[in-house]
């Protein structure tokens, strides 16, 4: 069996919507100092609907895919559907990771919800801070480092 699945290896090598939004109404960038993944994900936003995503990450061929993946879900939703994305989402859409490669989908799940923070906060528009703040801590993201 193969280490990563063919949607995995396209989405790497063939990443959809890399970019940067120069106008975005929202950008979020997240990382892990563990592994160095660096992820920034832009996004705009009319009538509630996430209208254009961009990306640009610095980071393993999974953080690259992760990253494609999340905008793909996340393009033409509204704000409370992405809102709903999981990094588990991503995972099933890519056909499954390596378990010591899921903290990439912790990561694009993070960087999709950073920026919708962004979105609201330049838009003055309330939110549960405690429900959308980062994750501090994740088994994912330093099971391998032991």
């Amino acid at each position: 069996m193969a280490l990563y699945s063919e949607k995995v290896m396209d989405h790497f090598r063939h990443p959809r919507n890399v970019g940067k939004i120069d106008d975005a109404d929202g950008v979020g960038e997240v990382g892990n100092v563990v592994c160095g993944d660096i992820m920034r994900m832009y996004i705009k936003v009319k009538d509630n609907i996430i209208t254009d995503v961009k990306f640009n990450t610095f980071g393993c061929g999974s953080a690259i895919a992760t990253s494609s993946m999340a905008t793909e879900l996340i393009m033409g939703k509204s704000i409370d559907e992405a809102l709903e994305l999981t990094n588990k989402a991503v995972v099933e859409a890519l056909g499954g990771l390596p378990s010591h490669k899921i903290h990439c989908s912790v990561l694009a799940e993070e960087a999709v919800r950073a920026a919708i923070v962004d979105y609201f906060e330049k838009n003055h528009i309330e939110y549960d801070r405690e429900k959308y703040a980062p994750k501090e801590d994740c088994e994912h993201c330093h099971a391998h480092d032991e």
